[in-house]
């Protein structure tokens, strides 16, 4: 059996928000496996659902570009938040993302290509910043998304400046209606993304290994109910019903109008585009999401300092 040490414990603790005794009883039944233990804490109902963003810090900007059909979003990172208000800093996000939507979102291929607006290419670009600012910098990410006919829509929450922010959301809708009318629900759609992280567009986007871990979990505590093996099926499956409609983009409550589905609002929207339309992609970038930031002991840090 594996030895279970204390930081495993704390970080378990701080991941689902169960007691210390329950963490460490999880991690001594599941050999000291993080992921598994999250799953026994769930399935005895000791936890909430693992949110591993909840964790993570790291600061920077996220960076909106929009063109005709097409728009782009970037994050890069720095190691403090106050850079994100340096305007040089701001200036070199506007420009990367400008440089993503005019080729890629393939993070290598954007760093390779000029900066927009500049005389170098973006990786270099970034290297010059870092020596002028003195903070270590990082284009973690990028999006693209573009469309034949309609409009890809935009929004960003928590701006420092026009399309810079801590949360960045793309939207492509296709039609041939109305383009102020799709831009107009477009954002809405863009917002509710931004409110709710759906995992995916639609149900037959969902990760297959995804879904199979939420069934057994469903399933194994279905199963401590002591109910008959027929009631537990119906209990799973609507249990995965309710999954779907939580975090599948297309089944959610929207936020604008609880009562009716994105897709449905995307339909009744459909009069005053004057058109079919069709929300065909999504991306969402959270500042720091799934990047943790080390721990910082300070009184550490100045006795070590005074120690020499």
């Amino acid at each position: 059996m594996a030895a279970i040490s204390a930081a495993a414990v704390k970080e378990l603790r701080e991941t689902t928000g169960a007691g210390m005794m329950d963490c460490k009883a999880a991690l001594v039944e599941t050999d000291g496996d993080m992921e598994a233990a999250i799953d026994y804490l769930r399935t005895k109902g000791l936890a909430r659902a693992a949110k591993k963003a909840s964790r993570v810090a790291a600061e920077g900007l996220v960076g909106i570009a929009e063109g005709d059909k097409v728009a782009a979003m970037i994050e890069l990172n720095s190691e403090t938040d106050f850079v994100a208000r340096n305007e040089q800093f701001q200036g070199l996000v506007s420009a990367a993302a400008q440089t993503a939507m005019a080729t890629s979102d393939d993070v290598a291929t954007v760093l390779a290509s000029p900066l927009a607006g500049g005389e170098k290419n973006v990786e270099d670009s970034i290297k010059d910043a870092v020596a002028t600012i003195g903070e270590n910098m990082t284009l973690r990410r990028a999006a693209r998304l573009s469309v034949n006919e309609g409009v890809v829509a935009t929004y960003v929450h928590s701006a420092a400046a026009p399309g810079l922010g801590k949360i960045g959301v793309l939207v492509a809708l296709e039609s041939a209606g109305n383009t102020e009318a799709l831009s107009a629900i477009g954002r809405q759609i863009a917002m509710h993304v931004a409110a709710t992280s759906p995992l995916s567009l639609s149900v037959d986007d969902m990760d297959p290994a995804l879904v199979e871990r939420e069934r057994q979990i469903f399933a194994e505590q279905a199963r401590e109910s002591g109910k008959p093996d027929n009631i537990i099926e119906k209990m799973v499956e609507g249990r995965i019903r309710k999954f779907f409609e939580e975090s599948v983009l297309l089944n959610q409550a929207f936020i604008m109008n609880p009562d009716v589905t994105v897709a449905a609002a995307l339909k009744e929207a459909e009069g005053e585009i004057g058109a079919p339309a069709t929300l065909s992609a999504y991306a969402l970038f959270k500042l720091g999401e799934g990047v943790e930031k080390e721990d910082q002991d300070f009184a550490a840090e100045v006795a070590a300092a005074v120690q020499g």
